[in-house]
């Protein structure tokens, strides 16, 4: 399993740990809350009408039927009341007294209940032993939403109890409280879950999302690209990768100077074959003209063991830049333009003719030097392969946000065996003049730059005849 997955996965059962209980209480406990919420205020109406009777059985004014006519008048009214979803249109609250016998001397329900012995219902016996006295009793046994809750108060007269006044409710109302609260309470939890699912996603995505880019970034070192080291943040995550970065810079340092010392050695070793050769056959007695050119061989390898060395360092400089030291503002025109008038000798040497298409002003950003170093390989390569009296195509052309600077001859073209090899090192082709190959760095330099610059370069047959080479740059 993935590491987003478990993460996700602990989240959600850390939520189902954390909120599924508590929800699940609230709902169970949900009524009883409620019948909180009524018992409190039924204590003190109770309280308040033990005084009011036991005021008047003090002066001998206690008078049941009045009391009746209170309550006929009270069940009568007919009004609206809106609490919040639910409308209440009628009163639905019963009281009964009883003497300090249990006996029933009033009850707003009924005068028939009147005489009644009441002693033995819980509200009344603790009422009268001075305790808080209340119950919960059904209408129906069948049915648990017909519960009425009863909370009784004592009357005191000179002291001592004389009666107990009863105040009861009927849960009918809680029950549709309920009936509204449940639903909302639920679709609460599931908006909640919804949230906590689309929060754990995020989680898991927020905290993968740098592992993901090390990830990316190692997969690409390991397929020899140079990719910019991602943003890991400050956390563990990001010191991990830079702990990674200092391993592969490290690891890359001793195979770099492993692998350039092998590929120097390898070429180097042709050119010093022939200078010690010549240097042997010097050391016998031989024509003047033929020591002249075994000294020409001589100088001839030398220089091209210098040339070597210089590009070598040249690139390996290169290569190990990440950013460019030195970046401004590039007419990239007047660079090809200055190349140009720099290859003048050699292309009326070989009478080529350069057909161009530059436009006025087109800006770049990036190091003159390595532009102009980079320009001028491809323009020699393009020299170099071209036949005597042959044409050169120069172009520069805007594309989306780049610019696109081509170069196509007319030589041999590129053989399908050299096709995958020709930015290699060391890689060359025999030019066709001389037969002679180049160093092979020079395709490897112009890659390295357009790199550098956030560019590429490809080189490609024309259908027609030669190639055409092509440098894609940022457009500023």
């Amino acid at each position: 399993m993935k590491l987003g997955a478990r993460i996700f996965f602990c989240y959600m059962t850390i939520f189902l740990i954390c909120f599924y209980f508590p929800i699940d209480f609230v709902l169970d406990n949900l009524r009883t809350r409620y019948l909180e919420g009524v018992e409190d205020p039924l204590v003190d109406q109770a309280n308040i009408l033990a005084g009011v009777i036991g005021n008047e059985m003090a002066a001998g004014r206690f008078d049941p039927n009045r009391w009746h006519a209170v309550f006929k008048n009270v069940y009568a009214r007919d009004f609206s009341a809106r609490i919040y979803d639910f409308e209440k249109r009628g009163v639905d609250m019963s009281v009964y007294v009883t003497d300090r016998a249990g006996r029933v001397l009033f009850d707003s329900t009924s005068e028939k209940n009147t005489g009644k012995d009441y002693s033995k219902w819980r509200d009344v016996r603790l009422s009268l032993s001075g305790k808080y006295g209340a119950r919960t009793s059904r209408i129906d046994e069948n049915v648990p939403t017909s519960s009425v809750l009863y909370v009784a108060a004592p009357i005191w007269v000179a002291e001592e109890i004389n009666g107990v006044v009863t105040v009861a409710k009927p849960t009918t109302n809680i029950n549709n409280f309920l009936k509204s609260a449940k639903p909302q309470i639920s679709k609460a939890g599931m908006l909640a879950a919804t949230a906590a699912v689309l929060l754990s996603l995020f989680a898991s995505f927020w905290v993968t999302r740098p592992i993901k880019r090390l990830t990316h970034y190692a997969d690409e070192v390991r397929r020899g690209k140079r990719v910019p080291f991602p943003r890991l943040g400050r956390t563990e995550i990001g010191e991990m990768g830079s702990a990674f970065e200092k391993m592969k810079v490290a690891l890359e340092g001793k195979n770099y100077v492993e692998h350039y010392v092998q590929t120097l050695t390898h070429e180097i070793k042709s050119p010093l074959s022939a200078i010690r050769g010549a240097a042997e056959l010097m050391e016998e007695k031989m024509e003047p003209a033929q020591r002249s050119r075994f000294l020409s061989n001589i100088r001839t390898e030398a220089n091209r063991v210098q040339e070597l060395v210089e590009r070598m360092l040249e690139l390996s400089e290169l290569e190990t830049l990440n950013i460019l030291r030195k970046v401004e503002r590039i007419s990239f025109p007047s660079v090809v333009k200055t190349i140009i008038e720099s290859k003048q000798p050699m292309l009326v040497q070989k009478q080529l003719k350069i057909d161009s298409q530059l436009p006025d002003e087109i800006i770049v950003n990036g190091d003159s030097f390595l532009l102009h170093q980079a320009v001028g390989n491809l323009i020699q390569n393009a020299v170099d392969f071209s036949p005597a009296g042959g044409r050169i195509g120069l172009k520069v052309s805007e594309q989306k946000h780049q610019i696109a600077f081509s170069v196509a001859d007319d030589g041999p073209g590129i053989p399908d065996y050299a096709q995958k090899k020709v930015f290699e090192k060391f890689f060359s082709l025999q030019r066709p003049d001389s037969g002679k190959k180049s160093t092979g760095l020079g395709l490897n330099f112009v890659k390295e730059v357009a790199h550098l610059h956030g560019g590429a370069v490809r080189l490609e047959n024309r259908p027609e005849k030669g190639v055409c080479a092509t440098l894609t740059l940022p457009l500023v």
